[in-house]
């Protein structure tokens, strides 16, 4: 695979100038850019996966939730779906996609929505008749057409995207300098004990400006694993046997986290759809131990493995430090943005 990305290295080159280009025309105003008379705030990444979006949507909507009617939008990649579709009680993972569908169990006083058209999906969440204060735009950052009031930008710790290359040589989505539109940038993934003078280091590799915010997160397991009918703690489970399964970008940390020698780990592609094959895969290298997999997997085979079996470990995105400037920077905006209507 990495010497494909070599010689595949010409296609980067052109990729990154069709991105470049077309970067300029939005920001020039050739091509359209449309704003919105609420607050509204893009979280994304300049990279494809992995990045710990999921998470931070979900920490800003336990931040705004008790203060704003809040939606999310996002695009609900793999869903067997098209057009705008607001979640309601018979939307499923399929309809919706994993991520959306987990909002919309998790949080049930916000709407949910998806559509990959972002401009419509927000006039079309403003047209409802309770319509939202604060809309939160998940994985947004490259959707120009929309001009978002405030950009989050993630990069991961072990895959920064001051080290990354164009796509198909590497991961990046569009060039670097794309990041100058954040107005946040979040380390995601670090260790626990990423000290000052590594952040220091990490903040001159990344060229955070000095209109931009740099934060540094970590990522928080749940004490307990959660079925359908019960929960167990970490611990109980941490030496027994069980099948650890993951479909997404990055499953190492999941599965350190829970491993013992006897364990079975099971890797798939991030957003699978899985097929009735991969059910009785799944079954037959359980045996009776238990599953334990992600939240967002756990949304797209709950009702197809046992209930008695099947167990998900939720994640939150914890901050170093600065979570308070954190949370009084976005409360800011919004409040701001909401007066100002």
């Amino acid at each position: 695979m990495n010497l494909l990305r070599k010689i595949l290295f010409p296609f980067a080159i052109l990729y990154g100038i069709i991105t470049t280009i077309r970067n300029f025309l939005f920001d020039k105003g050739i091509l359209k850019s449309y704003s919105f008379d609420l607050p509204v705030i893009a979280v994304g990444n300049l990279s494809v996966g992995g990045t710990g979006k999921t998470p931070q949507i979900e920490y800003l909507i336990r931040l705004l939730a008790n203060k704003y009617k809040v939606a999310t939008l996002s695009r609900g990649y793999k869903r067997q779906s098209k057009g705008f579709i607001l979640a309601e009680a018979s939307s499923n993972a399929a309809i919706l996609g994993d991520e959306p569908f987990q909002f919309y169990k998790k949080f049930a006083a916000i709407k949910v929505a998806v559509d990959a058209n972002r401009q419509n999906g927000i006039e079309q969440l403003l047209s409802l008749p309770e319509k939202p204060e604060v809309i939160l735009l998940d994985d947004a950052f490259q959707h120009r057409k929309v001009k978002a009031g405030f950009y989050i930008l993630l990069t991961s710790y072990g895959d920064l995207y001051s080290d990354d290359f164009m796509l198909p040589t590497g991961n990046l989505r569009e060039s670097k300098s794309g990041a100058k539109r954040a107005d946040m940038i979040i380390v995601t993934k670090c260790p626990f004990n990423l000290s000052i003078d590594q952040q220091n280091e990490i903040r001159n590799r990344l060229k955070v400006s000095a209109n931009q915010e740099l934060y540094f997160t970590f990522t928080a397991y749940d004490n307990f694993i959660y079925g359908e009918n019960r929960k167990i703690n970490v611990n109980e489970i941490q030496a027994g046997a069980k099948l650890l399964m993951a479909g997404i970008a990055k499953p190492e940390p999941f599965f350190a986290h829970l491993q013992d020698n006897n364990d079975v780990c099971l890797s798939f592609p991030d957003h699978h759809n899985f097929t009735k094959k991969d059910v009785l895969e799944i079954k037959n290298l359980a045996q009776n131990n238990i599953i334990i997999t992600t939240e967002k997997d756990y949304v797209r085979l709950k009702g197809r493995l046992p209930s008695e079996q099947l167990f998900y470990l939720p994640i939150q995105s914890s901050f170093l430090s600065g979570s308070d400037d954190f949370d009084k920077n976005i409360l800011n905006y919004v409040g701001t943005s909401t007066r100002n209507r």
